[in-house]
């Protein structure tokens, strides 16, 4: 059935998550990033607050927008709990506010976690804003190369290092930016 990886032992399908992110150039010259989590069960199951939830009803749907500029700085944030397991979960979306100011730079996460972490997030939410955040710098990444090109500005790209194809001594590299190459010359 799945001729991407190895197919698997006999299995029930139990669980079911998406997350889409969409990012958009706005007409302001900011930059939107939407992103939704959904989850689904496969099975009945029984909820505290919303009594019997049936296969394919949400027990997760939430939304962000992220509003940034050219350089990543968050101007604006929206979150929405749509769906959770309890009533309650809706409450803490203004929280989310408190990254408005931030950059999606190096230590992201951690001001993330400090900010929304445990009892002053929810779980579900924060998980949403890594592939928002990624979704955020390819948006915005052809913009900035043009824009720094044409101001002049040759710095290293901020993806030597980020990955492997991206080693400083890659092929990648070696090909693409071989002015920051490390490998054998």
């Amino acid at each position: 059935m799945n001729a991407i990886i190895p197919e698997s032992v006999e299995r029930e399908l139990m669980h079911t998550r998406r997350i889409e992110v969409n990012g958009f150039r706005r007409q302001d010259g900011l930059y939107d990033v939407e992103g939704t989590l959904i989850d689904v069960k496969d099975h009945d199951f029984e909820n505290m607050d919303r009594g019997l939830v049936k296969p394919g009803e949400p027990i997760h749907e939430m939304w962000i927008r992220l509003t940034v500029d050219l350089d990543l700085n968050v101007i604006d944030i929206e979150a929405r709990n749509i769906w959770g397991p309890y009533k309650i979960c809706g409450e803490i979306t203004p929280n989310f506010k408190r990254l408005i100011g931030l950059s999606i730079t190096r230590g992201w996460r951690k001001k993330v976690t400090e900010l929304l972490g445990g009892i002053n997030g929810c779980t579900h939410l924060v998980e949403l804003l890594g592939p928002i955040a990624t979704t955020c710098f390819q948006t915005t990444y052809h913009d900035r190369v043009a824009r720094d090109r044409n101001a002049g500005r040759v710095e290293k790209p901020a993806l030597i290092g980020s990955c492997h194809a991206y080693a400083p001594d890659s092929v990648v590299v070696k090909i693409r930016h071989p002015e920051h190459y490390t490998g054998d010359q």
